[in-house]
């Protein structure tokens, strides 16, 4: 029973702001866990939940994971989204489909903005020099 992942953010109008998620889902969709791994936004993007949700029951999911790309349980990932899931769950009753928590609180993300602060510091012009010189 194929389980999707349907990657979910809030979408620009931005083509290369929209690319982060379409590198997650393709490094997701190589290391093979789920057989299935679209992506949808919210807003201001192409596919929309509704459709993304679609396609995932097209290619064969029996359950659609919803993750939300979106930092914090705001009104988006409370509201928004859970009512998206529940349209999804009304269209097509044969799927199960679930909403994941958002990335906010979980222990690695403190390890990623901890990396990318250390990068800046890094490039400042107040680091303390290593021999290297900073080039901008």
């Amino acid at each position: 029973m194929p389980t999707a992942l349907l990657l979910i953010a809030h979408g620009s109008r931005r083509t290369e702001a929209n690319a982060d998620l379409e590198f997650i889902a393709a490094q997701l969709r190589a290391r093979g866990r789920y057989p299935i791994v679209g992506v949808a936004y919210l807003e201001f993007a192409e596919p929309t939940i509704a459709t993304g949700g679609a396609q995932c029951v097209a290619a064969g999911a029996t359950e659609v994971i919803l993750v939300p790309y979106f930092l914090s349980p705001g009104v988006h990932v409370v509201d928004d989204l859970a009512a998206a899931r529940d349209s999804l769950q009304e269209r097509f009753p044969q799927v199960h489909f679930a909403l994941a928590q958002p990335l906010g609180r979980h222990p690695l993300l403190v390890e990623v903005v901890e990396q990318r602060a250390n990068e800046a510091a890094e490039e400042s012009p107040y680091a303390p020099s290593s021999g290297f010189a900073h080039h901008r």
